[in-house]
């Protein structure tokens, strides 16, 4: 029995120490690691504290970024909300011209009309009046509305024809056509008789890149074809077209057109 006491071997045993010094262990070789790291990152020539500088100017550099985006949004907006209010406010003055236009043009039609009436018989003519040109299906179809009046003291029945003629560009060159060149029927002028007025829908057909800019009326009286009363018309396809001035009867050979404008 004493034999087997003496070969007792005590060992003393300590877990939480031991975990100690790993743990400290542990962290000096991290630590050794993370040294050797940054070392071989600044012999490679990068440098922690331009690192940092660099980030934190970038950071306030995408601060500012972002506050300029912020004001550029804010007067783009301003910006988008004043071309609306200018563009409203133009459409208003163009509906505001386009209205006193209208009223202008009604006020010269009625003062030429009432011009007319009050005329000697001595210049009592035929005219053309309510000129409209409106377009139909097809290229270079239109439709011609008007209406010939007797001006003066309308006593008796008047007869005659009226001869158009339209001008304008084909190609950049200038060129004139006449009724036969665009009527579908082949008319070369319109006849009329009547004592007060006479209405008329006359459809014609432009050639291929004809460009119109002026229509013209000679209106004859009776036979005599060599004096005329003679108008022109801008051509226009919106509006109704009033004649600006009165004018007599002239020859229709090297006379002076009467200019008439669209609303």
């Amino acid at each position: 029995m004493p034999e087997s006491f003496s070969k007792l071997v005590v060992r003393s045993y300590a877990p939480r120490r031991r975990a100690l010094l790993l743990w400290v262990s542990g962290f000096f070789a991290l630590g050794l690691f993370y040294s050797i790291f940054e070392w071989g990152r600044y012999s490679a020539g990068f440098h922690v504290v331009d690192s940092v500088r660099g980030a934190l100017s970038a950071s306030s550099r995408i601060r500012a970024l972002e506050a300029e985006n912020v004001r550029q949004h804010a007067q783009l907006e301003a910006a988008e909300v004043a071309r609306r209010v200018d563009r409203e406010g133009y459409n208003q003055v163009e509906r505001s011209l386009g209205d006193m236009q209208a009223q202008i043009a009604r006020l010269t039609q009625d003062l030429s009309f009432y011009r007319g009436l009050v005329q000697p018989d001595s210049v009592t003519h035929v005219k053309v009046q309510q000129m409209q040109i409106l377009p139909q299906s097809g290229l270079g179809n239109y439709l011609l509305k008007f209406v010939l009046t007797q001006v003066g003291k309308p006593d008796n029945v008047v007869a005659g024809n009226v001869v158009l003629t339209i001008d304008g560009s084909r190609g950049g060159r200038p060129m004139s056509l006449s009724l036969a060149d665009v009527s579908p029927k082949g008319r070369v002028s319109l006849a009329y008789s009547f004592r007060y007025f006479q209405d008329y829908a006359e459809s014609i057909q432009l050639p291929r890149g004809f460009e119109p800019s002026r229509l013209g009326a000679q209106v004859h009286s009776g036979r005599d074809s060599s004096h005329a009363f003679v108008q022109a018309f801008v051509w226009k396809t919106q509006g109704m077209s009033v004649e600006t001035e009165a004018n007599s009867n002239i020859a229709s050979k090297g006379g002076v057109d009467v200019q008439a404008e669209t609303d």
